[in-house]
């Protein structure tokens, strides 16, 4: 059965990238210990811009910032949801729902939920 994934996009400030590492594990174990398959965080090695579309261009990265993509697998959306309603109430994580307390504009993040139509 095909795994279903979160996936984000979004611009960190360079000087922030250790602190969003820091977020990202605490909010990785919570995921991973309520039943998440696999949770991933990336940062940018070799994104260049686009001459239409990029990952830069999609977060409106600044000089001073990198692009993070990252993703979170589950076994179906039915089991995303059930993970994320329990992580969403999770008291561990309630300073990182406070847009003001992330160290990354969460207004530029991009993110959604993708059913896996190959998996090799």
């Amino acid at each position: 059965m095909a795994r279903y994934v979160d996936g984000f996009i979004v611009a960190i400030p360079t000087k922030n990238v250790e602190a969003y590492r820091k977020l990202a594990r605490k909010a990785g174990k919570v995921w991973m210990e309520y039943g998440a398959l696999e949770y991933v965080e990336c940062i940018a090695d070799d994104v260049k811009p686009g001459k239409l579309t990029s990952f830069p261009q999609s977060v409106k990265l600044k000089a001073d910032e990198t692009v993070a993509f990252s993703w979170i697998t589950y076994k179906s959306r039915k089991h995303r949801d059930t993970i994320n309603k329990k992580v969403m109430a999770d008291p561990r994580l309630e300073a990182m729902m406070d847009m003001k307390n992330l160290p990354f504009d969460g207004k530029r993040m991009i993110f959604g939920g993708f059913k896996a139509i190959v998996e090799l």
